[in-house]
């Protein structure tokens, strides 16, 4: 069963990033680049976490991004249920990913710590 769960979030998320990159035509996803970074689908294929990140230029250009797919959400699932051969579409929940960002925060805070050099050893 843990099988077709990953099939199925795997299939969800190349048709969701087709989706909005190709049939979306809303001006307030054109400022920034939206991809579809994972689905996550309940075990009983009801409802489906789909995290999105987004590079955009503001935050506000950002959170405009993830509300233009959140209030498309019926049009994303529509356009699914023509290219996905599923019998229950789980209903979609848009999140905003935010480990790129968690990413360079760490990496920034590495790069400040002064570590001294290992000593090399005699050969």
């Amino acid at each position: 069963m843990k099988i077709r769960i990953e099939r199925v979030n795997s299939e969800l998320q190349k048709q969701i990033a087709a989706v909005i990159a190709h049939d979306l035509k809303d001006p307030r996803l054109g400022s920034g680049i939206v991809s579809v970074t994972k689905v996550s689908t309940t075990p009983d294929l009801k409802f489906a976490k789909v995290y999105l990140s987004v590079y955009a230029k503001t935050e506000e250009e950002r959170l405009a991004a993830l509300e233009t797919a959140r209030r498309s959400k019926n049009f994303i699932r529509n356009r699914l249920k023509e290219l996905v051969q599923i019998r229950l579409l789980p209903d979609l929940d848009f999140k905003l990913d935010t480990s790129v960002d968690y990413g360079m925060k760490i990496d920034g805070i590495l790069r400040t710590i002064d570590i001294p050099p290992l000593p090399e050893e005699d050969k």
